[in-house]
C-alpha cells in the first residue's frame, strides 16, 4: 500500500478525529466524505470495524505504512511491558516525528522532507532514515549548511506558537534538539483508544 498523499481533512473526516488538515474545514463539515453526506454516518460499525477504524488514525497520525506498522506492532510485544504504550513511544520516537516536535519543520511530512534529503544529524552523523527512533540522549540537529539552517529557520517562525514537548529540549538558536527520556502515554496524549489496535492483532 502507498503512502496517502492525498487531501488532509478528508482523512480526518473519515475518521471523525482531526488527524491533520485544518480545523475549519473539519469543523465545517466533520461527517465523513461521500455523496451520501450526514446520513452515511449514522450505520453502527462492528466491533472490528471500530478497532481497524483505530489503526487507521494512528497510521495516518504518523504517516507509516502498513507493513512497518506491523513491524512496530511485533516490536512492541516482544518488549516487556504495556503493548499498546510501547507502540505509542515506537511512533512518538520516530526521527521525522522528533523533527516536527522540536519546531525544525511545520508539518510531519516537510519533517520526513528534511530528513530524506539530509538536512539533518544524529549525534553528529547525517541520516535520511526518518524512520529511525531516537534515545535518551540523542542529540538531533540541523546540518550547518545555509540551505539547512534557512529551512529550519522559516520551519520555527511558522511553529513558534507551539510548545515543546517536556522529553524534548531544544536550543532554537543552535538548531540542536536533545532527547531527554521516552515519552510516557500521558506525554503523547493519542487520538486513538490503542488497546483497540492491540486487541485487533491479537485476533
Amino acid at each position: 500500500m502507498a503512502r496517502y498523499t492525498g487531501p488532509k481533512t478528508k482523512v480526518s473526516r473519515r475518521y471523525g478525529t482531526l488527524i491533520h488538515g485544518s480545523p475549519k474545514a473539519f469543523e465545517r463539515k466533520s461527517y465523513p466524505p461521500g455523496q451520501h453526506g450526514p446520513k452515511g454516518s449514522r450505520r453502527k460499525l462492528s466491533d472490528y470495524a471500530l478497532a481497524l477504524a483505530e489503526k487507521q488514525k494512528l497510521r495516518f497520525q504518523y504517516g507509516v505504512l502498513e507493513r512497518q506498522f506491523r513491524r512496530y506492532f511485533a516490536l512492541a510485544s516482544s518488549k516487556r511491558g504495556v503493548t499498546g504504550e510501547i507502540l505509542l513511544q515506537l511512533l512518538e520516537t520516530r526521527l521525522d516525528n522528533v523533527v516536527q516536535k522540536l519546531g525544525f519543520a511545520k508539518t510531519l511530512r516537510a519533517a520526513r522532507q528534511l530528513v530524506s534529503h539530509g538536512h539533518v544529524t544524529v549525534n553528529g552523523r547525517k541520516t535520511n532514515a526518518s524512520s529511525m527512533n531516537v534515545k535518551p540522549g540523542d542529540k538531533v540537529a540541523v546540518k550547518p549548511a545555509e540551505r539547512s539552517k534557512r529551512l529550519a529557520v522559516k520551519a520555527i517562525d511558522q511553529t513558534s506558537a507551539h510548545a515543546t514537548p517536556d522529553w524534548l529540549q531544544v536550543d532554537k538558536d543552535a538548531l540542536v534538539g536533545t532527547v531527554v527520556r521516552i515519552p510516557t502515554r500521558d506525554d503523547i496524549n493519542p487520538i486513538v483508544n490503542e488497546q483497540l489496535v492491540v486487541e485487533l492483532y491479537s485476533r
